[in-house]
């Protein structure tokens, strides 16, 4: 019976309200909605997120995110998106190779700024208010017993081995693999139980396309916001230098290479809109079937959609 939909029509019309409660409340704030291609030339090169390509040699887009900074660049001010992306091996009870993401690019606002606007879409959208803002290091003190970033290899390694089963090639891991194998299974999982929580200022090696703020440490300005354990958006003070940009695409690249991924083309015209001038920004891409399925107390991602992969 796989032709029968995902999501019972109850769901189906939540869905539908919920997508026009998040539109209402980018109108009633000046916010343009756009609409971006989803097949491009280029594709992103973290290493942490793969395209799916197609047979033309073309990329499904993994995010909106390197158009809209093209309109940024171009002048379009406030912008969002509402959108389909796609992530090749993402598939699991919180994951669809295909699924639905809202992205949107605040011009003049830094992270914290931002942080105020997604909580209050969050609200908007039937979660609880976001009670709780932890620095990075304070999440993993509260939740991992340790220093992110003081803690050395072994430290890291003793403490979350404590807490999580430790893959088979943890060995392997350099400081990075374990800071993401901690926040994805020790730390994330313990964050907003009760109500929606954000984490900031991330190690500046985690700092993916945000600013980095100099200090003892260098801070990432970077912010994650959480919900019942459960990763809800990720969102940066922008960085708009293109001689930086261009450095960390061909070292994202290179990391590609090193772990035997393919490894794609990026975005030139994105450094050439940099080149012009992004303004300072703040942006954030937030995952609309995980909202829905907090909202809604569902049990699985799938739950939220008319077609799951599995009968699409």
């Amino acid at each position: 019976m796989t032709w029968r939909p995902s999501a019972s029509l109850e769901t189906l019309k939540a869905r539908a309200a919920l997508l026009a409660r998040l539109r209402a409340f980018f109108m009633e704030r000046g916010v343009l909605e756009v609409d971006t291609p989803v097949l491009s030339k280029h594709a992103t090169v973290d290493v942490h997120v793969d395209s799916l390509r197609t047979t033309d040699d073309r990329w499904l887009q993994t995010s909106p995110e390197f158009p809209m900074k093209r309109l940024l660049a171009a002048g379009s001010g406030p912008i969002y998106q509402l959108c389909h992306v796609f992530r090749a091996g993402d598939l699991g009870r919180l994951h669809n190779p295909e699924f639905m993401m809202l992205e949107w690019y605040r011009p003049g606002f830094d992270h914290h700024r931002l942080m105020d606007e997604v909580a209050e879409l969050v609200v908007a959208a039937g979660a609880p208010r976001a009670a709780r803002r932890l620095s990075y290091r304070e999440a993993w003190h509260a939740h991992a017993g340790i220093d992110p970033f003081d803690a050395d290899l072994p430290a890291l390694a003793s403490a979350l081995g404590t807490r999580a089963q430790l893959p088979t090639d943890a060995t392997r891991f350099d400081r990075d693999a374990w800071l993401d194998f901690g926040m994805g299974l020790v730390v994330g999982p313990q964050l907003g139980r009760d109500a929606p929580e954000f984490v900031h200022d991330f190690p500046a090696s985690q700092a993916a396309l945000a600013r980095i703020r100099p200090g003892a440490p260098p801070l990432a300005e970077r912010f994650e916001l959480f919900w019942q354990g459960l990763e809800l958006a990720n969102g940066f003070h922008e960085l708009g230098d293109p001689i930086e940009q261009r450095q960390r695409f061909a070292a994202d690249q290179a990391r590609r290479s090193q772990c035997g991924k393919r490894v794609p083309p990026f975005d030139a015209r994105l450094i050439e809109a940099l080149e012009v001038g992004l303004p300072p920004c703040a942006g954030v891409a937030l995952g609309v079937d995980r909202l829905l399925m907090l909202v809604l107390g569902l049990p699985d991602i799938a739950a939220t959609m008319a077609f799951d992969w599995s009968r699409a």
